[in-house]
């Protein structure tokens, strides 16, 4: 059996894609236009939930413009 722990195979170079200007406009369009949804869902949550131990709404919006952009690209 090998043992891997203490000397691991090299990682492969994962070649990630380069954000092009029009991804990242697409990013901050979205990115902008989540903010008002978001917002409400975060007080929403706040008021149902009576905590401030959650995501706010700028973490939010970007999490949803990460997870919008690359489905307009993959099209």
């Amino acid at each position: 059996m090998t043992d891997l722990t203490s000397n691991p195979p090299p990682r492969m170079s994962v070649s990630r894609r380069r954000r092009t200007a029009e991804f990242r406009l697409y990013f901050t369009l979205i990115f902008i236009a989540a903010i008002p949804f978001v917002t409400v869902t975060w007080l929403r949550d706040i008021v149902r939930l009576q905590t401030l131990n959650i995501r706010g709404p700028l973490a939010r919006a970007w999490a949803e413009a990460d997870r919008m952009t690359p489905l307009i690209f993959s099209l």
